[in-house]
């Protein structure tokens, strides 16, 4: 049947699953609009920036394993995504970007709202498609979303001329392209194998990539199967619940204590799906100091480019495991109980403030919920002691570390997996996303918004007292916002928590009143300044060099 390029767009969105769009119209998209609201198989979410679309569709394809798909006209519109693809791309979301564009005839001339996004875009897309033939738009669409989702998942853009939406070709519906990995390993395999059962003290680094291709059953399997203990970055958040008896929680440079000292015992590391990025690896050239590594990544470019690995498997992390796991011999819990020791010792200690107000809120909220969170301290604080049911349950900014990433997400969250939702935010990162409270109000999120309010930068002020001898430059927020009267007055509720003792209390009542009213209810949660992310290592120094006290 012949349709124009608009409903073309649209069929083959709907032949992708496409159920919901995240976007913000104008002038070059008004034909893409006309035909979404036509057809009508579509869910249509209007935020109130372009950004938060990019980090609405990104947070829905986290929970849910799909692709995330937002929409914005050219120019600006285009340009606002940006930050949204880039997050996308460094911790590798499945995510397809379409823009609008001016017609063709009006291409170079520096024509209204006229922006090479194509151009912008090259370095944090996997691909991206500039589409100025209607003959072939079909074939683009299908491919886009077949590269997002292959391999190591990223974002695709594609940009549409206004005049290929007007313009009319044959269309004809198909299957969608089933992306299978391969399965051929080879004799590193065994080799892998071989060297895990002839360690006396494994440890397990589990990353991103195992939540990506939905791995985290086969690495429990795994875990358990040679009681090894397990570090996971932040981007691996959910692949062990808090309390199973092999998580040691996040390793890095805010990890924690016991993830450190059983990297710096271990005699061999299991890496699954993660890049060794700077945050983790620390200095690299210590890192693998008397021990050696196995590395498992679906991305030959991540193979030795930031720590040399013994055994390199370049395999999806899922099939991999599987099979690594059938090879592997029993081993007895010695190593692991000694190294959950260090985590039993910081559970027992008395918590600060911010941390007390995670591990409360942990408790509080609905099963199975999601947990978001902006970029900073707070992002910390809630990586280690709010604990997740699971894989697919935690969305946050890793690689890209972007301010503002919080609200978009929540409400792609909470539209991908149905579940409320907790944001766990701070008064900087609050202030660059609150355009999207009023969205969350118009969707009927039950979101709970945990800021943890301390009138500062709070990371850049802890990192100003480490390294710039307590300068406090340009930290200091100085403002007086009411954040409560603000939630309330954009249709939200809001609370106010200021003594440890009531923070059972307040956060009941905020979850409570969220799920009952279907609502975002923001508890705005007066902190110290000088609360700090503790243990630290600073960039660039190994482990051994980890500090738990900061000289106020």
């Amino acid at each position: 049947m012949k349709l124009t390029g608009a409903e073309i767009l649209i069929e083959c969105l709907k032949e992708q699953g496409v159920d919901t769009i995240f976007g913000y119209p104008g002038g070059t998209v008004l034909d893409i609009y006309d035909a979404l609201y036509k057809d009508g198989g579509i869910r249509h979410v209007l935020t109130s920036h372009e950004q938060g679309a990019a980090h609405a569709a990104d947070g829905y394809a986290r929970v849910t394993g799909k692709v995330g798909v937002c929409l914005a006209t050219s120019g600006p519109g285009a340009t606002n995504l940006v930050t949204g693809i880039a997050a996308a791309y460094m911790d590798s979301i499945p995510l397809v970007a379409i823009t609008g564009n001016v017609t063709e005839s009006l291409l170079g001339r520096d024509s209204f709202q006229e922006i090479d996004i194509a151009g912008i875009t090259i370095p944090i897309t996997k691909n991206n498609y500039i589409v100025k033939d209607v003959t072939k738009l079909a074939d683009i669409i299908r491919r886009a979303f077949y590269i997002a989702q292959s391999g190591r998942k990223g974002p695709v853009l594609i940009d549409i001329l206004k005049n290929v939406q007007t313009e009319t070709a044959e269309y004809e519906r198909v299957k969608p392209a089933a992306y299978r990995p391969a399965k051929v390993f080879g004799s590193l395999i065994y080799d892998a194998a071989d060297m895990i059962n002839a360690a006396k003290k494994p440890l397990i680094i589990a990353g991103g990539g195992v939540i990506s291709c939905d791995a985290g059953k086969e690495v429990r399997k795994l875990a358990e199967k040679i009681n090894a203990p397990l570090c996971h970055t932040l981007m691996g958040k959910g692949v062990l619940t808090h309390e199973h008896r092999c998580n040691l929680g996040m390793i890095g440079m805010h990890g924690t204590v016991a993830s450190a000292k059983a990297l710096l015992e271990a005699d061999v590391v299991i890496a699954l799906g993660t890049r060794f990025s700077d945050r983790v690896a620390m200095d690299r050239a210590s890192f693998s100091k008397n021990k050696r590594t196995v590395q498992i990544e679906i991305d030959n470019a991540e193979i030795d480019k930031n720590v040399t690995a013994d055994v390199s498997v370049l395999a999806d992390v899922y099939e991999a495991v599987k099979e690594l796991t059938l090879h592997l011999n029993p081993k007895d819990d010695e190593w692991l109980k000694k190294a959950y020791a260090a985590k039993e010792k910081d559970e027992a200690r008395k918590k600060l403030f911010p941390e007390k107000i995670m591990y409360t809120a942990s408790k509080v909220a609905p099963p199975d919920s999601v947990l978001v969170t902006d970029v900073g301290q707070h992002q910390m604080w809630a990586a280690k002691y709010f604990s997740v049911s699971g894989p697919r349950r935690f969305c946050t900014s890793g690689g890209l570390g972007a301010m503002g990433y919080g609200m978009g997400a929540s409400l792609g969250a909470f539209l991908g997996s149905g579940k409320p939702v907790t944001l766990v935010t701070g008064d900087g990162c609050l202030r660059m996303n609150m355009n999207e409270f009023p969205t969350c109000v118009a969707c009927g999120v039950p979101l709970v918004v945990i800021l943890i309010d301390n009138g500062v930068l709070g990371m850049v002020r802890q990192l100003q007292k480490v390294f710039t001898e307590g300068r406090f430059s340009q930290t200091d927020l100085s403002t007086n916002i009411d954040f409560v009267a603000f939630a309330k007055s954009m249709g939200g509720e809001g609370l106010r928590l200021t003594k440890k003792g009531d923070a059972e209390a307040v956060l009941k009542k905020a979850y409570d009143i969220a799920e009952t009213k279907r609502i975002p209810v923001l508890v705005d949660c007066i902190v110290d300044k000088d609360d700090n992310v503790l243990p630290m290592i600073k960039p660039g120094s190994p482990y051994s060099s980890q500090i738990t006290k900061i000289k106020d």
